[in-house]
């Protein structure tokens, strides 16, 4: 295990033993070590106004109700495959509520962006790890939300030394194992559509796997037609 790893679990640990009555020390802790990570910041780089343009999200989440609008937003923008930005939002999450651990799972999620033509850069790689290290470490998350995070960790693991494709494919297999756990959940199956499409071999020409997203995406239609996914 990475240095930079033990002294993020260790702070987060420290972070919980120290009570809820440390707020403030919580949020400049908070923000120095996402400081460290390089995170991206500042302006949404948008046309138009950002809450009218990506459609309608509603992602469970255990996070605080005052981060609901900014979260639904970046998911929004991660299926939209505006990863900086989204990126960004995960952010101004994790600044103001460093225990949400789907926000950090959100920044790993930025930082894989799966459909674009080239894999991460390592330095991209390394902040996603580093990011789904702290989700994985932090208690106050649900079942799902475990299983969001474990499946992104899949992809992360090893990732200095096992290739791009490889770690994608156990990605794709981890979504789908959640897709049959949780077959009712319209989230799982539009990220596990995604991870289907971010694995797509350019070589098949029967186009199997995009068609096969576009089955679960096709049903799922009817009943969110402004789903951004």
């Amino acid at each position: 295990m990475k240095l930079s790893t033990i002294f993020l679990r260790s702070f987060f640990a420290l972070l919980f033993l120290s009570g809820t009555n440390c707020a403030e020390n919580e949020k400049t802790d908070a923000q120095k070590v996402s400081d460290q990570m390089d995170l991206k910041r500042g302006r949404l780089v948008v046309c138009g106004p950002a809450d009218r343009q990506f459609g309608t999200v509603s992602f469970r989440n255990s996070c605080s109700s005052e981060s609901e609008k900014d979260f639904s937003l970046a998911i929004a923008l991660l299926h939209s495959f505006e990863y900086d930005e989204a990126e960004k939002i995960f952010a101004g999450i994790v600044d103001t509520e460093p225990t949400c651990a789907m926000a950090w799972w959100g920044i790993a999620m930025s930082n894989y962006h799966q459909v674009w033509p080239s894999p991460p850069t390592p330095s991209e790689l390394e902040k996603g790890n580093k990011a789904i290290n702290i989700a994985q470490s932090l208690k106050e998350k649900t079942s799902i939300e475990s299983d969001y995070i474990n499946a992104m960790a899949v992809f992360y693991r090893d990732w200095n030394t096992i290739d791009h494709r490889t770690r994608s494919l156990l990605f794709e297999k981890a979504m789908e194992k959640m897709n049959t756990d949780h077959p009712s959940d319209k989230e799982v199956a539009v990220f596990y559509a995604l991870s289907l499409v971010g694995t797509a071999d350019p070589s098949d020409k029967t186009y199997s796997n995009q068609k096969k997203a576009g089955d679960i995406l096709s049903s799922l239609y009817p009943g969110a037609p402004l789903h951004p996914g």
